[in-house]
């Protein structure tokens, strides 16, 4: 089995950029919590059939997909509707990602988990590599990015595990204030030195 490098990161840090660069230069698997956290609520899903049912078919668009917006009402006006939900995707999440780390087939694989200090999922990697950035960058790249309104990005900061916590976690470290140049170099470095505790 692959060694787990767990890769998390704040919003707006560049996390996604990092992990593409490791997959599509030196074809490193990923497997993202993101992704799959979609995948265990799709159409026909165990996950998706047990949300209706908890709230309702008003959580379902047309087409049968999950309303994202709807839910995410139902959620944040109740903390015990997250409770439910995170009671019942978390492991579905979690029991899915083991399941395709299991399947990676390159030298050490990506475990991409943006709450994994939240979650307390460090566990589930060897290593953790931290996408740093300051918090002024977070906010300039997530407004940029995602077009909503400064006091949302700053809750969604607040929300998330502070850069104190995230950087406690880390045993390495990329700092992605500055523009991509250097980017290639540390990544290409960090590829060297997981390819040589893979063996």
């Amino acid at each position: 089995m692959s060694k787990i490098i767990g890769l998390t990161g704040g919003i707006g840090s560049g996390k996604t950029t990092v992990a593409n660069h490791f997959h599509d230069n030196y074809h490193i698997d990923i497997v993202d919590a993101d992704i799959v956290a979609r995948e265990v609520v799709e159409p026909g899903s165990e996950g998706l059939a047990a949300i209706a049912n908890q709230f309702g078919d008003s959580v379902l668009n047309e087409d049968g997909t999950l309303n994202r917006t709807h839910l995410r009402e139902l959620v944040f006006s109740n903390p015990s509707n997250k409770q439910w939900i995170d009671n019942l995707l978390h492991p579905m999440i979690r029991q899915r990602m083991q399941q395709q780390l299991k399947m990676a087939t390159s030298p050490y694989c990506l475990l991409v988990i943006p709450l994994m200090v939240e979650n307390g999922l460090q566990s589930m990697a060897e290593r953790v590599l931290v996408v740093d950035v300051s918090p002024d960058t977070q906010i300039k790249r997530t407004l940029a990015r995602d077009g909503v309104s400064k006091q949302q990005v700053q809750s969604i900061l607040k929300a998330q595990a502070t850069r104190e916590q995230r950087l406690a976690i880390a045993d390495d470290i990329i700092n992605n204030d500055i523009e991509n140049g250097h980017l290639a170099e540390k990544i290409a470095e960090l590829h060297r030195k997981y390819l040589a505790l893979c063996h």
